[in-house]
């Protein structure tokens, strides 16, 4: 039997589509473009990736396509050692795409969420044993905002904690922000959550991503900061998501909080010293030499 830490991820999965060009299209304009490459993505796909990298064994709960890309994306989280029982097939439903136009040091992004938009309650209800069985559960806001709310019951009424990443940004409903045991914003998330009555009493439970600066979070009512650090940057797709995957997977193994910030952190830092979200995810083995080496930024 398996002693790894167990994390339930329920949200999108992506196909990205990505072209570059020298020159950013204007409205009715053709242009000739450089390169073109596909590569598997989607915020809940990049986070079960992370998570399962660094060490945990991971369940994902989701829809995809009856098309070409489908079967590649389930092959990927196969690839990955990722469970994929919880994964259904939409019929006559595409996989969810990301259309990524690079040019000029900018980019220009176009999601069609397709059988995204098909991670419906029942789905949930149908796979919540992965649910119960899990250590610890991930969710984005790539799905549905009534499944969130659905996953979230059923985590509370079995006792598993739940972490939300609020990507991208909507307002939370009263259930999912007072059964959730972290929420983990970046700067602009938090910026957001600031409108919201109920943001006071949710202080202790807010992990803070903050780019090259780390981290902010609270441990036993003290106000904690987890310093960034200084790396050469490629690519800066999927940090998030490799910090929230790699936070779940150590909380799930039983780390401290600040562990498992510390190791959540170090991981981002190295996701984004390569090109492509899933591509740039760190082992364990990786993160812990670097938690080892690593230089904090000044």
């Amino acid at each position: 039997m398996s002693t790894k830490p167990n994390v339930c991820i329920v949200g999108s999965i992506n196909m990205d589509l990505t072209v570059t060009t020298d020159k950013m299209p204007m409205q009715g304009e053709t242009v000739l473009g450089e390169e073109f490459f596909t590569n598997p993505g989607g915020k809940g796909a990049n986070q079960a990736v992370a998570a399962a990298r660094m060490g945990a064994d991971v369940d994902f709960i989701g829809a995809l396509g009856e098309d070409a890309f489908g079967k590649t994306l389930r092959q990927n989280f196969t690839n990955e050692g990722i469970r994929t029982t919880g994964i259904e097939t939409i019929p006559k439903v595409s996989s969810g795409t990301a259309t990524i136009i690079l040019s000029e040091n900018d980019n220009r992004i176009i999601v069609a969420p397709g059988a995204n938009n098909h991670v419906t309650p029942e789905i949930v209800k149908k796979h919540q044993d992965l649910i119960k069985n899990s250590d610890m559960v991930l969710m984005q806001l790539e799905v549905p905002m009534e499944t969130i709310v659905s996953t979230v019951e059923i985590a509370a009424a079995s006792g598993v904690p739940v972490i939300l990443n609020p990507a991208p940004f909507q307002s939370l409903p009263e259930k999912v922000l007072k059964n959730t045991a972290y929420v983990t914003p970046n700067e602009i998330e938090l910026a957001a959550m600031k409108e919201d009555p109920l943001f006071d009493s949710i202080q202790e439970r807010l992990i803070v991503t903050r780019g090259d600066k780390g981290v902010s979070f609270v441990e036993n009512g003290t106000g904690r900061d987890v310093g960034g650090y200084r790396v050469d940057v490629t690519d800066t797709t999927g940090a998030g998501d490799t910090f929230n995957g790699a936070l779940a997977a150590e909380l799930a193994g039983g780390a401290s909080l600040s562990d498992a910030v510390a190791a959540a952190n170090a991981a981002a830092a190295l996701s984004v010293s390569k090109l492509g979200a899933q591509f740039g995810m760190p082992s364990k083995q990786d993160v812990q030499r670097f938690l080892q080496e690593g230089k904090m930024s000044e």
